[in-house]
């Protein structure tokens, strides 16, 4: 008997985009899995062609409004390493400081706002909040302090104003980096909390073999720059990252998908960080880890809630750190000069390694545009977790198999919207 369970009354719920999954069963041992990708293309990689460099930094921030930081710092890598340029220290810790910003607003958003709900078997926040009201205002309270690092560094929140090739157009004042990061310090008890309660959920378990993708960066924990690594022997600088990875297109989703060059999926995002650059926390999110019992190798998906809450923490303990360093740079930008070549740039969006290649003309014109975002590398690999997830679906209610169906997907944090670059077109006429 052919069992189906389909998730698209409506799109899947608490995730950025649209999206639907779909379950099919005919017997134990098959089970077909489709994570379907209807919402359409958004052409940026065209828009971009013609441009001068300049305008991508602003452009490719619009891809994404939780996220726009990991875009611009993407695209900075890649153009600045083209280009030789050397950023001031300062400007460098200036970027820093803006991407924890956003780590900190859109991992205090998806663990309290998108995930929260699925471990207290509710359906959303505002449930939550009935039952426990302190909680939701102090995780509101934390995603504001990261927007306000976000204004104070960015010009705004969402698609920030500030970053430029070379550098930033107007440095934030000492006194106000300084004054937010020690608001933040206030939060930081509240930090710690969420990784215990994180921890204390009530999660499925997915034993599973997964090979896990990040940056490394030998001075500091990866965010803003690094090479690519992953715990099955990848080592590599950007410009090889078409060499180990490719994308492929199937027929039921707008989204490209990615796979290493062997064939098999991949996870990125905070659960692979954590794993692959574990010693490198700062002391206070590896002592918050540890007391938790959570210490490498830990590949079940539904822990990447408490990898996220340890990665808040270590946001915190960095900002205060940053900006007891940070000194206003005397000039907040350098000149440059365009060079034809190809651009390669990576850096960790909250949600995993966001690649970007541009293709230069002599004259600072963008020939073509790659983007590939974290939630396009990790479709196939959701599809592989809800497939093995399948027997515990399939065997329950209605309801719960809905709820265990769209966990397995928000384990991730998707962001379906980013994931929807433009696919092949093939066209047959008789």
């Amino acid at each position: 008997m052919t069992r189906r369970l389909i998730v698209d009354t409506g799109p899947l719920a608490r995730v950025e985009g649209e999206g639907s999954l779909l379950i099919e069963s005919t017997d134990e041992s098959k089970v077909d899995v489709k994570l379907n990708i209807f919402e359409p293309p958004r052409y940026y990689e065209a828009f971009l062609k013609g441009r001068k460099v300049e305008d991508a930094v602003d452009i490719v921030s619009r891809i994404c409004g939780i996220c726009p930081v990991a875009y611009q710092m993407s695209a900075l890598n890649a153009i600045e390493s083209l280009y030789g340029i050397e950023v001031d220290e300062q400007v460098r810790r200036l970027r820093r400081l803006l991407y924890y910003g956003e780590w900190i607003e859109s991992h205090a958003l998806h663990i309290f706002m998108l995930a929260t709900p699925d471990f207290l078997k509710v359906p959303d926040v505002v449930a939550v909040a009935k039952g426990s009201a302190e909680l939701v205002r102090k995780a509101l309270t934390l995603k504001k302090l990261g927007n306000s690092m976000m204004i104070a560094i960015g010009g705004r929140e969402i698609h920030p104003v500030s970053l430029r090739i070379g550098g930033i157009h107007k440095a934030a004042s000492k006194q106000t980096i300084g004054e937010i990061a020690s608001r933040l310090d206030e939060s930081l008890g509240f930090a710690k909390d969420a990784v215990k309660i994180a921890a204390s959920f009530e999660k499925p378990e997915l034993k599973r073999s997964v090979t896990l993708v990040s940056l490394r960066d030998p001075r500091r924990y990866a965010i803003s720059e690094g090479d690519i690594v992953s715990n099955t022997g990848i080592g590599t600088p950007p410009s090889g990252f078409e060499e180990n990875f490719v994308e492929h297109q199937v027929d039921y989703s707008n989204a490209l998908r990615s796979l290493t060059k062997a064939g098999g999926s991949y996870m990125v995002g905070p659960l692979a960080r954590v794993n692959l650059n574990f010693t490198q926390l700062n002391p206070a999110a590896r002592s918050a880890a540890e007391e938790v019992g959570f210490r490498p190798p830990v590949t079940d998906p539904f822990q990447s809630v408490v990898a996220r809450a340890v990665e808040l923490v270590h946001a915190i303990e960095e900002i205060k750190a940053e900006a007891l360093e940070y000194s206003e740079p005397v000039r907040p930008w350098v000149s440059y000069e365009h060079k034809t070549g190809r651009a390669f740039g990576v850096s960790e969006a909250p949600r995993g390694i966001l690649y970007h290649r541009y293709d230069l003309d002599r004259d600072g014109r963008i020939l073509r545009a790659k983007i590939v975002p974290p939630t396009a590398q990790n479709l196939v690999r959701v599809e592989d977790d809800v497939r093995q997830l399948a027997p515990q679906i399939l065997a329950a209610p209605p309801d719960e198999a809905r709820r265990l169906g769209e966990m397995a997907v928000r384990n991730y944090d998707p962001c379906i919207s980013c994931s929807t670059h433009f696919i092949n077109l093939r066209i047959k006429r008789s």
